[in-house]
């Protein structure tokens, strides 16, 4: 039986998620399409087979043409992203750039959460800076200004639409490693990523795949990310769009080159500083999956600290949960950059 003080969490978590009134449950499809695949008499099989060919040759799935038409007007970067996708909105990466004359070529790349707007996590560049530490603060994928204008929400990153969440996840990795050109063209030497909740994947397999990343700050941590989707309160009606065509474990197979778990055997013999932050009473990054990552970096033997909050997932971001959050992040990231 929870304690009092769990109850009040789970209490405050479930009011803050249910202040969102235009989440929408869209039916399973496929996507195919989105992939380069041609329909078959299975389609189950078919992204069983490409999501195994995308984790066997990873570098080249998340490889690409550094951009050509890198533009910063005031503080707002915009660049072609190098993965285009069927929506104008979209294919325009969006970033802020808060540089620090106090950075020593030290830069943060920050992508935010699920649902984001173009102004979250602007206070959190700020901090950084104060830190003595540039950031760059990515719009990930159909969130902000590369929102589709059919949509309210970011639906199109994370929805029952398979393929195209694979496509959105492996876009969002790919502008994060421009953007990190970007900051190694402004004369950056020593690159971090910082990343929350679905920023927080997007970041780690970026990290894993880019060298030059040498500090990840990981808040909100998972394994799968078919298993977020499939348990978490955030995601309640994605998971009712699969209805009872998809399992759990389908789900998993299917999405394997979007999860960190897939790429957790990079860490060893990597000098990645990690700091791994995860919420004791998260309904969202379930703590069982968070207490997972947390063993893959000790198997590894992978440089990292971890921080566990007392609070959940929505409820990270409110006070006093989200100052002791932001300042330890900050703290870390100019220590150890």
């Amino acid at each position: 039986m929870p304690g009092l003080y769990a109850r009040w969490i789970d209490h405050w978590e479930s009011r803050l998620a249910q202040r969102d009134s235009n989440r929408v449950v869209r039916p399973l499809e496929w996507g195919l399409d989105w992939l380069g695949l041609a329909g078959g008499d299975s389609p189950l099989d078919g992204l069983r087979r490409y999501a195994a060919a995308a984790i066997a040759g990873s570098d080249s799935f998340f490889s690409y043409e550094r951009p050509r038409d890198f533009r910063l007007e005031g503080s707002h970067l915009t660049f072609t992203s190098p993965l285009e996708t069927r929506y104008p909105e979209n294919n325009t990466v969006h970033a802020e750039y808060f540089p620090s004359p106090r950075s020593r070529g030290r830069a943060i790349l920050v992508l935010p959460q699920w649902n984001a707007d173009a102004h979250s996590l602007i206070g959190l560049c700020r901090l950084l800076n104060r830190f003595g530490l540039a950031a760059l603060r990515m719009s990930l994928a159909y969130h902000g200004p590369r929102k589709p204008a059919e949509t309210q929400r970011a639906d199109y990153h994370v929805s029952s639409n398979l393929g195209r969440t694979i496509h959105a996840g492996r876009q969002s990795v790919i502008d994060a490693r421009a953007c990190l050109d970007w900051l190694e063209g402004q004369g950056y030497t020593r690159l971090g990523i910082l990343g929350i909740s679905l920023g927080s994947c997007m970041a780690f397999i970026a990290a894993m795949h880019d060298a030059r990343v040498r500090v990840a700050v990981l808040n909100h941590i998972s394994t799968w990310f078919s298993d977020v989707v499939w348990t978490g309160l955030s995601t309640r009606h994605v998971r009712q769009g699969f209805g009872d065509s998809l399992g759990q474990d389908e789900l998993r197979e299917c999405w394997t080159p979007i999860s960190p778990a897939s790429y957790f055997y990079r860490l060893r013999g990597r000098e990645l500083a990690s700091l791994l932050i995860w919420a004791r009473y998260d309904t969202s990054f379930l703590p069982g999956f968070s207490r997972q990552v947390l063993r893959a970096y000790r198997e590894s033997g992978a440089p990292h600290q971890v921080l566990c909050l007392p609070c959940g997932h929505y409820t990270t971001g409110a006070f006093p949960f989200k100052w002791l959050d932001g300042l330890v992040m900050c703290r870390f990231a100019a220590k150890r950059l």
